[in-house]
């Protein structure tokens, strides 16, 4: 067979512009095979259309003509390997295949009625009884901040009042900060009402913070600077590692483990309805 491939493969061409230029179809479809592997036909509709849709007509045939070489040659190894497979192998392949295909229909089957039959809304009201109980499981892996950060070019105009309004808790120095650094800075972050990770904002620094919890102990306001830029962080709030961690922060996250409970739940309660349905219909028996 293999030595066959190569002449085929060099026909490849000449076959698919055959097809095309005469439409020639298939006795029993309307659908254009291009090409042939043993008995396994390949029609023009099974080449993705990534393939059929290039810029020129050169190099859509060319993209085509590519694809049906790896088709064929993938095609042809699994015919010589299906042919000379050991007996053993094919046995353990057919039972893997089982498998497989009693999973996928599980797998599916139970997809559909999560989709159709779960409930699937969780409540403010669960989710904070839900963290109430379990706070210990959202202990924070590393410090977290509410937090404005910005980053400004040391020649920026007027870049000396950035202090006092960064720095300020009222709200018209806020909008005048803002109105700045949407003109003047290469970076204004404000965080003020979200938690992120203190990384996000550390990375943003020109040297490393070794110690981050130190660091948040230390400053609620920091400023540094290397040759191009001026540097403000602004702490409004912070979480160390290892403390609880915020409702607001974890919210998603207790969305998810509930869904995950619930969605065991139901699976669960389909396989015992199932198992007893079967039981009392006799579908299932175990013999001695």
């Amino acid at each position: 067979m293999y030595r066959n491939l190569n002449a085929f493969l060099i026909l490849i061409p000449f076959l698919f512009l055959t097809c095309i230029s005469c439409s020639r179809k298939n006795q029993n479809t309307d659908r254009i095979p291009v090409a042939r592997a043993g008995e396994k036909i390949l029609f023009y509709d099974q080449i993705p259309v990534i393939y059929r849709s290039a810029n020129s007509r050169e190099d859509s045939i060319a993209a085509i003509n590519n694809y049906i070489n790896s088709w064929a040659r993938r095609e042809l190894m699994y015919i010589k390997a299906s042919e000379n497979i050991a007996p053993a192998t094919r046995s353990d392949i057919e039972k893997q295949l089982q498998e497989m295909r009693t999973d996928l229909y599980i797998y599916n089957y139970q997809r559909q009625l999560i989709i159709e039959k779960m409930d699937t809304v969780v409540s403010d009201t669960e989710m904070e009884n839900y963290y109430a109980v379990n706070q210990e499981q959202f202990r924070l892996n590393s410090s977290i901040v509410k937090a404005l950060f910005i980053k400004v070019p040391v020649h920026a105009p007027n870049n000396n009042s950035i202090r006092q309004w960064y720095s300020s808790a009222d709200p018209k120095d806020l909008q005048q900060l803002e109105t700045y650094c949407y003109q003047f800075a290469e970076k204004y972050d404000d965080f003020g009402e979200e938690w992120i990770s203190f990384d996000k904002v550390a990375v943003e620094l020109p040297e490393e913070v070794i110690k981050p919890d130190d660091f948040l102990r230390r400053y609620t306001f920091f400023e540094t600077r290397d040759t191009s830029y001026l540097y403000f962080v602004a702490i409004r709030d912070y979480r160390l590692s290892q403390a609880i961690a915020p409702y607001e922060y974890v919210k998603e996250d207790i969305k998810s483990i509930i869904l995950n409970n619930r969605r065991f739940d139901f699976l669960k309660s389909l396989e015992n309805g199932i198992y007893e349905e079967a039981v009392k219909a006799n579908l299932f028996k175990v013999y001695n």
